[in-house]
């Protein structure tokens, strides 16, 4: 019998809106605070990872994976409809146009390296957690949150901003882009750690669910929990 589980929606609710958010807002804008420089997106898309580690600890690398799967699916929504808005002729007397198209009008090239990148390194955020979890006997939650972390953004951030900016972007700029990236992200898995261990001990107990993905089959094309 399928388990029916209490918060699982609403954390998968709160993933792929701060996945949304980290594509939409700012992905092309670099910006430069405290001496790193990096996307400004990436002051959301941490939170995905955050999400993503707390829905594999709890519930296991399955029910991650559906998680995954549905976020792959709101930005092709989401980038379907911004092509589609933007290529309807504005109404007399709209002008703006051109801003929004700055804004919103993504490239195919950074649409698909941003959709790569998302799916290849959170599916191996989650697959390093859950075989680290199993490793370490649950013991270490920080250790593997902050070390999955650290293989899925490395993953990402080597993926997209040289797929979707090399030849647009001076090399030194792209380069500082990578590695602002990389530290502002794992950074931000570091500092919420502890934020980690509150939700992750809240849910394992209203739920009543550890998962320890022992037997589990870690293909990620699949929807099978």
């Amino acid at each position: 019998m399928r388990r029916s589980y209490r918060y699982y929606d609403l954390i998968m609710a709160a993933f792929v809106a701060s996945l949304l958010c980290s594509n939409l807002i700012g992905v092309g804008k670099p910006v430069t605070i405290l001496g790193f420089t990096f996307g400004g997106g990436a002051l959301f898309f941490p939170l995905s990872y955050m999400f993503g580690d707390v829905l594999t600890e709890v519930y296991g690398y399955a029910r991650s994976r559906r998680v995954v799967w549905a976020g792959f699916g709101a930005l092709i929504f989401a980038s379907l409809m911004s092509w589609v808005v933007l290529a309807i002729p504005p109404a007399d007397g709209f002008t703006g146009q051109a801003a929004m198209e700055r804004v919103f009008g993504a490239t195919p090239r950074v649409t698909a390296a941003s959709m790569l990148a998302y799916f290849i390194g959170e599916f191996a955020n989650s697959f390093v957690l859950a075989k680290m979890k199993v490793a370490m006997s649950g013991r270490w939650l920080w250790a593997r949150t902050i070390g999955s972390t650290v293989i899925g953004e490395a993953i990402d951030s080597l993926l997209f901003y040289p797929l979707a900016f090399y030849g647009i972007l001076e090399p030194q700029l792209l380069i500082s882009m990578i590695l602002g990236n990389y530290l502002i992200k794992v950074s931000w898995e570091v500092f919420a750690t502890p934020l980690t261990y509150v939700v992750v001990d809240f849910l394992k107990n209203r739920e009543g669910e550890d998962y320890y993905d022992r037997d589990t089959d870690f293909t990620p094309f699949s929807l099978a929990d």
